[in-house]
Protein backbone atom coordinates (compact mmCIF):
# COMPACT_ATOMS: atom_id res chain seq x y z
CA UNK A 1 0.00 0.00 0.00
CA UNK A 2 2.85 2.38 0.74
CA UNK A 3 4.45 1.68 -2.62
CA UNK A 4 1.10 2.22 -4.33
CA UNK A 5 0.84 5.56 -2.59
CA UNK A 6 4.39 6.53 -3.56
CA UNK A 7 3.97 5.80 -7.27
CA UNK A 8 0.29 6.83 -7.35
CA UNK A 9 -0.81 3.54 -8.88
CA UNK A 10 -3.13 0.87 -7.53
CA UNK A 11 -2.06 -2.58 -6.38
CA UNK A 12 -3.30 -4.21 -9.58
CA UNK A 13 -0.84 -2.05 -11.53
CA UNK A 14 1.98 -3.17 -9.24
CA UNK A 15 1.12 -6.84 -9.70
CA UNK A 16 0.86 -6.61 -13.47
CA UNK A 17 3.78 -4.28 -14.23
CA UNK A 18 6.83 -5.82 -12.61
CA UNK A 19 9.15 -3.98 -15.01
CA UNK A 20 7.91 -0.52 -13.97
CA UNK A 21 10.83 1.84 -13.34
CA UNK A 22 10.46 3.73 -10.06
CA UNK A 23 11.61 7.35 -10.27
CA UNK A 24 13.96 9.00 -7.80
CA UNK A 25 11.10 11.02 -6.31
CA UNK A 26 8.93 7.93 -5.98
CA UNK A 27 11.76 6.12 -4.24
CA UNK A 28 12.24 9.06 -1.88
CA UNK A 29 8.52 9.21 -1.11
CA UNK A 30 8.41 5.47 -0.49
CA UNK A 31 11.33 5.57 1.94
CA UNK A 32 9.71 8.52 3.72
CA UNK A 33 6.46 6.59 4.10
CA UNK A 34 8.35 3.61 5.53
CA UNK A 35 10.09 5.87 8.04
CA UNK A 36 6.78 7.39 9.11
CA UNK A 37 5.29 3.94 9.62
CA UNK A 38 8.39 2.83 11.53
CA UNK A 39 7.75 5.78 13.86
CA UNK A 40 4.26 4.36 14.56
CA UNK A 41 2.25 6.72 12.37
CA UNK A 42 -0.94 4.87 11.38
CA UNK A 43 -1.04 3.59 7.83
CA UNK A 44 -4.37 5.33 7.24
CA UNK A 45 -2.82 8.73 7.93
CA UNK A 46 0.07 8.03 5.59
CA UNK A 47 -2.11 6.97 2.67
CA UNK A 48 -4.86 9.42 3.73
CA UNK A 49 -7.73 7.00 3.44
CA UNK A 50 -9.59 4.29 5.34
CA UNK A 51 -12.29 1.85 4.32
CA UNK A 52 -15.46 1.85 6.43
CA UNK A 53 -18.73 0.08 5.62
CA UNK A 54 -17.11 -0.90 2.29
CA UNK A 55 -16.74 2.78 1.39
CA UNK A 56 -13.53 4.74 0.98
CA UNK A 57 -13.12 7.70 3.35
CA UNK A 58 -10.52 10.43 3.34
CA UNK A 59 -8.78 10.84 6.71
CA UNK A 60 -5.98 12.89 8.19
CA UNK A 61 -4.60 13.76 11.63
CA UNK A 62 -7.64 15.93 12.38
CA UNK A 63 -10.06 13.00 12.53
CA UNK A 64 -10.24 9.69 14.34
CA UNK A 65 -9.49 6.75 12.08
CA UNK A 66 -12.77 4.85 11.50
CA UNK A 67 -12.86 1.52 13.34
CA UNK A 68 -14.57 -1.69 12.21
CA UNK A 69 -16.45 -1.91 15.52
CA UNK A 70 -18.11 1.44 14.85
CA UNK A 71 -19.82 -0.14 11.84
CA UNK A 72 -22.15 -1.70 14.44
CA UNK A 73 -23.93 1.66 14.72
CA UNK A 74 -24.49 1.78 10.97
CA UNK A 75 -25.62 -1.85 10.95
CA UNK A 76 -28.19 -1.30 13.72
CA UNK A 77 -29.63 1.87 12.18
CA UNK A 78 -29.92 0.30 8.74
CA UNK A 79 -31.44 -2.90 10.11
CA UNK A 80 -34.11 -1.00 12.00
CA UNK A 81 -35.02 1.67 9.47
CA UNK A 82 -34.28 0.48 5.93
CA UNK A 83 -37.44 0.68 3.84
CA UNK A 84 -39.34 2.66 6.49
CA UNK A 85 -39.39 6.14 4.96
CA UNK A 86 -37.42 9.33 5.34
CA UNK A 87 -35.44 10.05 8.50
CA UNK A 88 -33.81 13.18 9.86
CA UNK A 89 -30.50 12.07 11.41
CA UNK A 90 -28.02 13.91 13.64
CA UNK A 91 -24.41 12.78 14.10
CA UNK A 92 -22.77 14.33 17.18
CA UNK A 93 -18.99 14.54 16.86
CA UNK A 94 -19.07 13.52 13.21
CA UNK A 95 -15.30 13.56 12.59
CA UNK A 96 -14.72 12.15 9.10
CA UNK A 97 -18.48 11.77 8.67
CA UNK A 98 -18.11 8.00 8.29
CA UNK A 99 -21.12 7.03 10.43
CA UNK A 100 -23.59 9.54 9.02
CA UNK A 101 -22.52 9.19 5.40
CA UNK A 102 -22.54 5.39 5.54
CA UNK A 103 -26.09 5.46 6.89
CA UNK A 104 -27.21 7.90 4.20
CA UNK A 105 -25.77 5.67 1.48
CA UNK A 106 -28.07 2.91 2.75
CA UNK A 107 -31.16 4.98 3.59
CA UNK A 108 -31.68 6.70 0.24
CA UNK A 109 -34.56 8.97 1.29
CA UNK A 110 -33.03 10.22 4.54
CA UNK A 111 -31.17 13.41 5.41
CA UNK A 112 -28.52 14.12 7.99
CA UNK A 113 -26.61 16.75 9.91
CA UNK A 114 -23.15 16.23 11.33
CA UNK A 115 -21.74 18.52 14.01
CA UNK A 116 -18.20 18.77 15.32
CA UNK A 117 -16.24 21.30 17.35
CA UNK A 118 -13.24 20.81 15.07
CA UNK A 119 -13.45 22.94 11.94
CA UNK A 120 -10.63 20.93 10.38
CA UNK A 121 -12.53 17.69 10.94
CA UNK A 122 -15.55 19.15 9.17
CA UNK A 123 -13.39 19.95 6.17
CA UNK A 124 -12.69 16.23 5.86
CA UNK A 125 -16.36 15.31 6.42
CA UNK A 126 -17.46 17.68 3.65
CA UNK A 127 -14.82 16.25 1.33
CA UNK A 128 -16.14 12.75 2.02
CA UNK A 129 -19.71 13.91 1.45
CA UNK A 130 -18.73 15.25 -1.95
CA UNK A 131 -16.81 12.07 -2.79
CA UNK A 132 -19.85 9.92 -1.95
CA UNK A 133 -22.30 12.19 -3.82
CA UNK A 134 -24.19 13.09 -0.65
CA UNK A 135 -23.91 16.89 -0.69
CA UNK A 136 -27.66 17.22 -1.26
CA UNK A 137 -28.56 15.10 1.77
CA UNK A 138 -25.82 15.81 4.30
CA UNK A 139 -24.84 19.08 5.91
CA UNK A 140 -22.13 19.79 8.45
CA UNK A 141 -22.10 22.44 11.16
CA UNK A 142 -19.19 23.73 13.23
CA UNK A 143 -20.59 23.49 16.76
CA UNK A 144 -20.06 21.54 19.96
CA UNK A 145 -22.74 19.44 21.58
CA UNK A 146 -23.41 21.97 24.36
CA UNK A 147 -24.34 24.78 21.98
CA UNK A 148 -26.25 22.87 19.32
CA UNK A 149 -30.01 23.34 19.69
CA UNK A 150 -31.34 23.14 16.15
CA UNK A 151 -33.90 20.71 14.78
CA UNK A 152 -35.75 17.58 15.83
CA UNK A 153 -34.43 14.20 14.84
CA UNK A 154 -35.69 10.68 14.29
CA UNK A 155 -32.24 9.26 14.98
CA UNK A 156 -29.15 10.56 16.76
CA UNK A 157 -25.85 8.72 16.37
CA UNK A 158 -22.55 9.38 18.08
CA UNK A 159 -19.12 7.91 18.67
CA UNK A 160 -18.00 10.29 21.42
CA UNK A 161 -14.67 10.24 23.25
CA UNK A 162 -15.07 7.69 26.06
CA UNK A 163 -11.57 6.85 27.27
CA UNK A 164 -10.71 8.00 30.81
CA UNK A 165 -8.10 10.78 30.77
CA UNK A 166 -5.68 8.84 32.95
CA UNK A 167 -5.77 5.89 30.54
CA UNK A 168 -4.75 7.83 27.43
CA UNK A 169 -1.05 7.30 28.14
CA UNK A 170 -1.59 3.53 28.19
CA UNK A 171 -2.85 3.47 24.62
CA UNK A 172 -0.59 2.24 21.83
CA UNK A 173 1.77 4.80 20.36
CA UNK A 174 0.01 4.85 17.00
CA UNK A 175 -3.17 6.00 18.77
CA UNK A 176 -1.98 8.33 21.53
CA UNK A 177 0.80 9.83 19.44
CA UNK A 178 -1.19 10.61 16.31
CA UNK A 179 -4.97 10.58 16.68
CA UNK A 180 -6.68 13.76 17.96
CA UNK A 181 -6.90 13.68 21.74
CA UNK A 182 -10.25 15.45 21.70
CA UNK A 183 -11.69 12.44 19.88
CA UNK A 184 -10.36 10.03 22.53
CA UNK A 185 -10.42 11.75 25.92
CA UNK A 186 -13.74 11.36 27.73
CA UNK A 187 -12.64 13.14 30.90
CA UNK A 188 -11.79 11.68 34.29
CA UNK A 189 -14.60 9.10 34.20
CA UNK A 190 -14.73 8.65 30.43
CA UNK A 191 -18.37 9.74 30.57
CA UNK A 192 -18.05 13.50 30.20
CA UNK A 193 -19.07 13.74 26.55
CA UNK A 194 -21.35 10.71 26.69
CA UNK A 195 -23.49 12.42 29.34
CA UNK A 196 -23.68 15.57 27.20
CA UNK A 197 -24.79 13.56 24.19
CA UNK A 198 -27.52 11.84 26.20
CA UNK A 199 -28.78 15.13 27.64
CA UNK A 200 -28.85 16.68 24.18
CA UNK A 201 -30.58 13.64 22.69
CA UNK A 202 -33.41 13.97 25.21
CA UNK A 203 -33.98 17.52 23.96
CA UNK A 204 -33.60 16.99 20.22
CA UNK A 205 -35.07 13.54 19.57
CA UNK A 206 -38.63 13.30 18.34
CA UNK A 207 -41.11 11.25 20.33
CA UNK A 208 -40.16 7.61 19.77
CA UNK A 209 -36.79 8.72 18.40
CA UNK A 210 -33.65 6.60 18.79
CA UNK A 211 -30.15 7.24 20.11
CA UNK A 212 -27.31 4.99 18.92
CA UNK A 213 -24.08 5.64 20.79
CA UNK A 214 -20.73 3.86 21.03
CA UNK A 215 -19.37 3.43 24.56
CA UNK A 216 -16.35 1.79 26.14
CA UNK A 217 -15.92 -1.52 27.92
CA UNK A 218 -17.33 -1.43 31.44
CA UNK A 219 -19.51 1.63 30.82
CA UNK A 220 -22.80 -0.08 30.01
CA UNK A 221 -24.44 0.10 33.43
CA UNK A 222 -23.34 3.68 34.11
CA UNK A 223 -24.61 4.82 30.72
CA UNK A 224 -27.87 2.89 31.17
CA UNK A 225 -28.48 4.81 34.38
CA UNK A 226 -28.26 8.08 32.44
CA UNK A 227 -30.95 7.11 29.94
Amino acid sequence: MLLSKAIRKDRVFLLTNDEYKVSQKETSDYLNFILRRKNHEPLSYIIKKKEFWSLGFNVNHNVLIPRPETETIVEQVVRRFKGKGSLNILDIGTGSGCILLSILKELKNSYGTGIDKSFKALTIAKKNSRKLNLLQRAKFIHCDVDNFNFGNYDVIVSNPPYICSHRINYLSEDIKGFEPRMALDGGSSGLETISKVIIKAKKLLKTRGYLFIEIGNGQYHMVSDML
